[in-house]
């Protein structure tokens, strides 16, 4: 696999308002877990579409192992031009440091938001140019907006044989109690 497609819940649906919330830590560290072994494998590419929470964590998550890995790159597509424009201040300043950090960003449409046709653009765009994708999203926790992407990848895993990785919940306590369990030691 050389393209790997990163996504997952928004930041509220998480309720997280804050980038100083524990459990991003936890959301990172999980993510990384499962990129280890597919860069040593040989992936080239991580590619989010730069919604605020998993996708940005993700970006964060990458920038950090690029000092490991150097051939690794990352990339934002967002569905259209500026995404962030909308958000609150501190929101637009992580997402800008994140796009400092990016090898490629672009928005699939020229024009402000618009309409969900610019995100059924951008979903299409994601898994065309991917091999597979990795989406924390556990929908026993709660349903929320990965759903749509988890049905269309998986659609493409049926069809294509895109490889399909998921993170969840249990997936992100496990490495919460891990660390609470070595600081309590």
């Amino acid at each position: 696999m050389k393209n790997l497609l990163v996504t997952g819940y928004r930041a509220h649906e998480l309720n997280i308002f804050s980038q100083k919330h524990k459990g991003i830590r936890y959301i990172q560290k999980a993510i990384i877990n499962k990129l280890i072994p597919l860069i040593e494998d040989g992936l080239e590419w991580v590619i989010t579409p730069g919604q605020y929470g998993v996708d940005l964590w993700a970006c964060e998550a990458v920038i950090a192992l690029k000092r490991r890995y150097p051939h690794l790159k990352l990339s934002i597509l967002s569905a259209y031009k500026e995404p962030e424009q909308n958000w609150k201040e501190d929101k637009q300043n992580y997402f800008r440091k994140m796009l400092a950090g990016v090898d490629y960003y672009a928005s699939v449409s020229n024009l402000p938001y618009e309409g969900v046709w610019q995100l059924s653009a951008r979903d299409e765009l994601l898994l065309r140019r991917t091999d597979g994708i990795l989406l924390v999203y556990d929908e026993d926790a709660g349903e929320g907006s990965p759903r749509y992407m988890k049905a269309k990848a998986l659609k493409k895993a049926e069809r294509d044989g895109y490889v399909f990785i998921s993170i969840h919940s249990e997936d992100i306590q496990s490495i919460a109690d891990e660390e609470a369990l070595r600081e309590h030691e």
